[in-house]
């Protein structure tokens, strides 16, 4: 029987740029920097749209983080606001 090759995983290390001597654009956080000024765990957060200056653009309904379909407003909103109009 063959031997089963073992394949090891290279984690890639989290590197802050600037030799960590700027940190982490969120209040409070002194984590050095990684990308878009904000250090891994919050450009993490932003990638996923968790932070209050998403990635992408989000609805413009209060308390909705949701991404933006048409008009500024998310596929939900966006239904709500627009279909009720067409049926009256």
């Amino acid at each position: 029987m063959a031997e089963a090759k073992k394949t090891t995983l290279k984690k890639w290390p989290r590197v802050a740029k600037a030799g960590g001597k700027k940190a982490c654009s969120v209040e409070g956080c002194k984590r050095p920097y990684r990308a878009k000024s904000y250090c891994f765990f919050h450009f993490k957060k932003w990638r996923q749209g968790e932070l209050p200056h998403a990635r992408y653009r989000t609805c413009s309904k209060p308390d909705c983080r949701v991404k933006t379909a048409k008009a500024g407003l998310c596929e939900k909103h966006y239904g709500e606001t627009y279909k009720k109009a067409e049926a009256a």
